[in-house]
């Protein structure tokens, strides 16, 4: 938007809509430093992780096990490889 546009000028879609008049009605504040600087680390290291190199490994499961891992998977509509790493992850990191 240039300096002669207006508000008036722009146009939201339905979802835009929804948020400015979110935005407009929330009393939003800045975040101080520290907790500024805290999101983003956490931020930072999220997607540090995220983009970790993956190493493919061989595991022997019950079928049975397998089935449950295959089922559980459909029910959150994720492959059943990414739900057996994240068990593993919260094991591991909880």
């Amino acid at each position: 938007m240039n300096k002669r546009q207006s508000q008036q000028d722009v146009y939201f879609d339905r979802e835009e809509e929804e948020l400015s008049k979110y935005i407009e009605k929330t009393n939003l504040k800045p975040l101080e430093k520290a907790k500024e600087k805290e999101l983003i680390d956490g931020l930072a290291n999220a997607a540090k992780n995220t983009l970790a190199k993956k190493k493919v490994v061989s595991l022997r499961l019950s079928e049975r096990d397998l089935l449950y891992f295959k089922a559980k998977a459909a029910e959150e509509g994720i492959p059943y490889q990414t739900l057996m790493t994240s068990v593993l992850h919260k094991y591991i990191f909880s």
